[in-house]
């Protein structure tokens, strides 16, 4: 058995990058949609000496189809993201002949936090995602029949009952 999943909450730290691999022509179609962009992850903890230090990991995201088309229209630089995936490393060989290589996380969900950074274009309108609502389960009520009144009387004068009160 084996498991490879990533959870990350994070900012954006460009604006995505969005292409279409190339599709069947002969049918008409238009290749699949990625968006690759990066995301700051930053852990803040005291040293020895009381200080407060922060260390930022970086991260290298890449979104397909449905999860790049949300990236391409509502994520941009700022943005605070969730994002679950699993790691990919990739290795190619540059133009000078040097091996590269380069750690990925393939996007599986992704979802958005928080608005973008208020210090960027305040007159620019504000894109939110919003996700489809889940349907929710509602118990049925019991329907309420109408029921016709009816006269009660009381005779306070009449014969004593044999209860003890």
């Amino acid at each position: 058995m084996s498991l490879n999943k990533v959870m990350l909450i994070g900012n954006v730290g460009r604006d995505p990058e969005v292409r279409y691999l190339d599709g069947n022509a002969a049918a008409g179609g238009q290749g699949a949609k990625v968006a690759t962009f990066t995301l700051a992850t930053t852990e803040r903890y005291r040293d020895r000496n009381g200080e407060l230090r922060e260390n930022t990991e970086w991260h290298n995201i890449v979104a397909w189809r449905n999860s790049a088309d949300v990236a391409e229209k509502f994520v941009h630089k700022g943005t605070q993201l969730y994002i679950e995936g699993r790691l990919r490393t990739r290795s190619w060989t540059d133009q000078s002949g040097t091996k590269k290589f380069t750690t990925e996380i393939i996007v599986d969900n992704l979802q958005l936090l928080g608005r973008r950074d208020d210090s960027q274009n305040a007159a620019e309108p504000q894109q939110q995602y919003q996700p489809q609502a889940q349907p929710q389960f509602r118990a049925p009520q019991p329907q309420q029949t109408a029921q016709p009144e009816q006269a009660v009387s009381i005779d306070l004068d009449g014969p004593s009952d044999d209860l003890p009160f």
